[in-house]
């Protein structure tokens, strides 16, 4: 996945799928659980190629769950601020 290895890229891609979810209806609740479900599968099957992405897997490898949605949250936060 070539939008993974620039982190700026990263975030815009992630901005314009949040995007998407809003424009087909999907609230915020429902965009945040996606996003938890997309940093699962990340730190898990996905090999992390900037030092930012690198960061977020650590991050997400010590929290407890509940920790975890908040980071997805805070990602989502994030892209729409962009």
């Amino acid at each position: 996945m070539g939008i993974l290895n620039n982190f700026g890229d990263w975030m815009g891609f992630l901005k314009d799928r949040v995007a998407q979810a809003q424009g087909a209806g999907l609230d915020q609740q429902t965009i945040q659980a996606v996003a938890h479900q997309i940093g699962d599968y990340l730190a898990a099957e996905v090999e992390p190629r900037t030092p930012e992405q690198k960061l977020l897997k650590e991050m997400w490898q010590v929290a407890n769950e509940q920790e975890q949605q908040a980071i997805a949250n805070v990602v989502v936060k994030l892209v729409q601020k962009r």
